[in-house]
């Protein structure tokens, strides 16, 4: 019998809401993930955008959503049937964040602020066993091709 290998570990640079869903999905699948920053936290423009109330999503039909992308539709169609505006505001909810679709059709977070959603987010990763290194700023490999920071 073969022992059991261990488990798979990866560097994700970037603490955005990219590298945070990044983390998510790969932490879920098994692997170790440790997020690396060069700021003193995680999420920063993420609290940023959501100061003026965190446009989510849309909640117009999908076919009316889809035409927004223009030319691109035929690429992002199938991403957005896997992944759409249902699928990210049941991904806010199960954070235990709640939604509202306001009089324009987009979708805010019930209290119009982003910190709430961030740190309920960053809880699901801490406990999900992703490893979070902050003023961390990404300086290459090394020549065993290893990574290479300076912290700050």
């Amino acid at each position: 019998m073969q022992p059991p290998s261990p488990p798979s570990r990866v560097a994700i640079i970037g603490g955005g809401p990219a590298g945070l869903m990044a983390a998510e999905t790969l932490a879920r699948g098994g692997v170790q993930v440790d997020l690396f920053d060069a700021m003193p936290s995680v999420g920063r423009k993420f609290l940023l955008a959501g100061r003026g109330g965190l446009n989510i999503t849309h909640a117009e039909p999908f076919a009316a959503f889809i035409k927004r992308y223009g030319s691109r539709e035929d690429v992002i169609t199938p991403l957005l049937s896997t992944f759409g505006p249902a699928e990210l505001r049941a991904w806010v909810e199960a954070l235990g964040v709640s939604t509202f679709v306001g009089s324009s059709g987009r979708v805010f977070p019930e209290e119009m602020k982003a910190a709430p959603l961030l740190r309920a987010w960053l809880a699901r990763l801490r406990e999900a066993g992703v490893r979070f290194h902050v003023r961390h700023r990404w300086a290459g490999w090394n020549v065993d091709g290893h990574l290479r920071f300076t912290t700050l």
